[in-house]
């Protein structure tokens, strides 16, 4: 058999690409795990980058990146970089273009409009980007494992905070039993030890993660304890301790992220859960 015959085929789309970056992680080399999380997290710098400037992004060399497209069936990283540029044509650019034209005729408006509508445009995105990633059929799995809970641990630090704080806001007015994990006495530990098999955890943490979030996910889930967990990649350390997790990548806009794709998400999670309890099923 020639060696023409025995060459992977590549993915012929992103998802499909993310998918057999899934199932390939455990048995990717060192080198080529750092370029697979880092394209996983910024899927746009891949689109609009060079191969130099994504190496210095990545941390690796730009021979690098050619190993790793090589590894799942691209001639070079070009071939690879075409999958990250369709994905880019198709979504909604509608705020793109608006943003656009205001760069574009914007000496007349204040400077703080072109930030407004910038943080709009990055909204919008990150919005349409987890409409079209939160798989149903898991989303289901999660509201009904955290609805049947006694008690549900809210897990959160630092910029994931304040979905958990919201979260606690909504369920106490849903009439939800849970317990926002971080406190000001620093007892999080002792509170977390009072969790047993009938309660879960939802955990969120996105890169840079918080040691100690992920710390606290981990050790539930040794104690068999279901963690339900909202993060930003598939190399998360909450995606390795968790009975389901979810994927949300913010859109920046000037570096700067919002959390509205989270938030968004953290509701509907909330108002489902409650929803299926009142409902008793």
């Amino acid at each position: 058999m020639s060696a023409t015959t025995d060459k992977v085929q590549p993915p012929q789309d992103f998802d499909a690409l993310r998918s057999a970056i899934l199932e390939r992680k455990a048995e990717l080399p060192k080198r080529l795990t750092q370029v697979a999380a880092y394209a996983l997290d910024h899927p746009d710098e891949i689109a609009f980058g060079t191969a130099a400037s994504i190496a210095v992004s990545a941390d690796v060399q730009p021979s690098t990146l050619v190993r790793f497209a090589q590894h799942f069936g691209f001639d070079g990283f070009s071939g690879l970089q075409l999958l990250f540029r369709d994905r880019l044509r198709e979504r909604n650019s509608s705020y793109e273009d608006r943003l656009r034209t205001l760069e574009k005729n914007g000496p007349a408006l204040a400077e703080s409009t072109t930030i407004f509508n910038g943080f709009i445009a990055a909204a919008q995105r990150s919005i349409d980007g987890i409409g079209a990633d939160v798989n149903p059929e898991a989303f289901e799995r999660a509201v009904s494992l955290l609805a049947k809970a006694d008690t549900i641990y809210l897990i959160a630090k630092r910029r994931s905070y304040p979905i958990s704080s919201y979260m606690a806001y909504a369920f106490g007015k849903l009439k939800v039993r849970y317990q926002l994990v971080g406190t000001s006495a620093g007892i999080d530990d002792d509170m977390l030890a009072m969790a047993t098999e009938r309660d879960a955890a939802f955990a969120v943490s996105f890169s840079p993660y918080a040691s100690e979030s992920a710390a606290q996910a981990r050790a539930l889930a040794a104690r068999n304890i279901p963690v339900v967990s909202l993060t930003d990649s598939a190399f998360s350390p909450m995606a390795e301790c968790s009975t389901e997790w979810f994927e949300v990548v913010e859109a920046d806009h000037a570096g700067f992220r919002s959390l509205s794709a989270s938030m968004a998400f953290a509701m509907a999670l909330t108002v489902s859960i409650a929803e299926k309890r009142r409902r008793g099923s």
